[in-house]
């Protein structure tokens, strides 16, 4: 399967996971993930979150930002992958001067 993100709208989310302003969002979901492609403008985040039932994985692709994890705050830039595993907490926010740009998957944890 191809996901074809450019031929997407993005979908604007204001106060993503109760972040500042509002994300733009590109987003395939089926029963098993979400792939998802944000934007963040300068100045916007996605705010500290918990994961439950599912984990997150991030990779950016352009831009940088403060990454928050699990209580921490590390420096976050093009090229890094972040993860957060299920039960922890993080939040990401572009306090840089250019686009913050990042794939996301989060897949779904069927319990058997």
């Amino acid at each position: 399967m191809v996901i074809d993100f450019d031929s997407m709208t993005p979908e604007k989310a204001e106060h993503f996971k109760g972040g500042e302003g509002a994300a733009l969002i590109r987003k395939f979901e089926d029963e098993n993930n979400k792939i998802m492609l944000f934007t963040l403008k300068p100045g916007t985040s996605v705010g500290v979150h918990t994961h439950t039932g599912n984990s997150e994985i991030i990779y950016i692709l352009k831009g940088s930002g403060t990454a928050f994890d699990q209580g921490s705050q590390r420096p976050a830039s093009a090229g890094q992958c972040l993860y957060c595993p299920e039960g922890a907490s993080h939040g990401l926010t572009n306090d840089g001067d250019e686009d913050l740009v990042f794939f996301a998957v989060v897949p779904e944890h069927h319990k058997k």
